[in-house]
């Protein structure tokens, strides 16, 4: 009988998942996965999303990176909770480093953790982290084709939101194209547009994290 090493990696991953869920749920946390190219906004979104929830819940940030704890600094100098992931060239998280990451920031809920994971929307696709939610973060810039060459991202996303709509005057972006794309890999999907610059949108993104956390009893104090 021969099983795949890419199967095998894959199982112990998910189990460890299973095992970082567990430990989120008894601390109260709901954990977001945000996936996105490197320059779509991961880092302003999180840090909007922290002023917006905080201080009535705990919020906290696992910062992935390849090298180097910018935002991981950036994060920690606005007063939150954070620690640093760097892979040395690894493409993406995996739940074991979530694992070791949630040990080192010890945050306790009810509240909302934001794990920022490397930025490309290949590799991370097929990891979970124990995460409750996945939000896919584009951005007008990078093009209304993006679902289509990534669908695996897109497809498991739990909502996808679409940054930098300040930018739609200057950039040749067919939101028509976008959503139409959308739809043919995640049908059901909610689709937020965001400007991080102007604070677009953000209303809408936070009564959404907010009604998800609603559903998860644990999230009450």
């Amino acid at each position: 009988m021969k099983v795949s090493a890419g199967k095998s990696i894959l199982s112990a991953n998910d189990q460890q998942a299973a095992r970082n869920l567990d430990r989120l749920t008894r601390d109260r946390l709901l954990a977001i996965n945000i996936l996105a190219s490197p320059g779509a906004g991961k880092t302003s979104v999180i840090k909007r999303l922290l002023a917006a929830l905080s201080p009535a819940h705990a919020v906290g940030v696992i910062e992935g990176d390849v090298a180097s704890s910018i935002d991981t600094d950036a994060i920690v100098a606005l007063g939150y909770p954070a620690t640093q992931i760097n892979t040395d060239g690894g493409c993406h998280l995996d739940a074991a480093m979530i694992d070791r990451a949630l040990e080192a920031l010890r945050l306790r809920g009810p509240g909302f953790l934001f794990i920022e994971n490397i930025g490309n929307l290949i590799c991370p696709t097929g990891f979970r982290l124990g995460e409750s939610l996945r939000l896919l973060i584009a951005s007008v810039p990078e093009g209304d084709d993006k679902p289509l060459k990534y669908p695996g991202a897109f497809a498991t996303a739990d909502a996808i939101v679409l940054n930098k709509m300040d930018l739609m005057p200057l950039v040749d972006f067919k939101m028509d194209s976008f959503l139409a794309a959308v739809r043919t890999v995640n049908r059901s999907v909610p689709v937020c547009n965001i400007s991080c610059r102007n604070g677009m949108g953000f209303d809408a993104l936070v009564g959404w994290l907010l009604e998800q956390g609603s559903r998860r009893p644990w999230m009450r104090r």
